[in-house]
């Protein structure tokens, strides 16, 4: 026969977890924009740290870095930034020329070298020009979404959304551009980079923030009310 008064400490350590999940969940539905915001931040900041520390010597951190964000970006050279330099952007045959690259090597060629910058030419951020630009402009938009929503809300709860046709239009920049690159029938360039992926993610925050947002609330109007602090005696 099973003892009841075992099950009381489960009971009370079941409820507390519950409890504690319920207020995390809470907190999240509150502060999503922030941590949101604070995430991009930080993900679009520490390849800039990359070069800095190269800069100063300290090689191990700096590719430690280039490590970590290797899966999320192809790292060209000529399609990334750099600092320190003469210039912040190169052709590949500039790299060739300064015997920065070998001359002929194909793009794969130039990924799997992993080519991160030297004295003279250089030291590139961890993530190339479209990346910036896709993740700075998640980052702006953002900032831009929580200073509106407030005003943006509608008297039903709703926010205004980017319609999905506009989305798909602002989407054939950054496709027509990384697809002819990507198939060999032109090069695209800095400030083409940095437009189609700018465009790319500020859509991206107008057409699934407001959804967020929309459910967080749900969230926020669902949760229990927090216990009423106890007064003391």
């Amino acid at each position: 026969m099973t003892n009841i008064d075992a099950r009381v400490p489960e009971n009370r350590a079941t409820a507390a977890v519950s409890a504690a999940i319920n207020r995390l969940a809470a907190w999240l539905a509150r502060h999503w924009l922030a941590a949101f915001n604070a995430f991009v931040l930080l993900f679009v900041g520490i390849p800039f740290l990359a070069p800095v520390l190269t800069r100063m010597g300290l090689e191990g951190p700096a590719q430690l870095i280039y490590t970590i964000y290797a899966p999320t970006c192809h790292q060209l050279p000529e399609r990334s930034l750099f600092l320190f330099g003469p210039q912040a952007v190169y052709h590949v045959h500039e790299l060739e020329e300064a015997g920065a690259l070998p001359a002929g090597l194909n793009l794969l060629q130039r990924m799997a070298l992993r080519f991160n910058g030297q004295d003279g030419i250089g030291y590139k951020v961890a993530i190339c020009q479209r990346d910036i630009a896709i993740y700075g402009a998640i980052l702006i938009n953002g900032l831009l979404f929580a200073a509106m929503r407030k005003r943006l809300r509608r008297r039903d709860g709703r926010m205004p959304k980017l319609p999905l046709w506009l989305f798909g239009v602002l989407l054939i920049p950054i496709f027509i551009d990384g697809a002819t690159q990507l198939l060999g029938l032109r090069e695209s360039n800095w400030w083409l980079r940095l437009v189609t992926g700018g465009l790319f993610g500020g859509a991206l925050v107008w057409l699934a923030y407001p959804y967020v947002e929309e459910a967080m609330a749900e969230v926020q109007a669902a949760a229990p009310p927090a216990p009423a602090a106890k007064e003391g005696r």
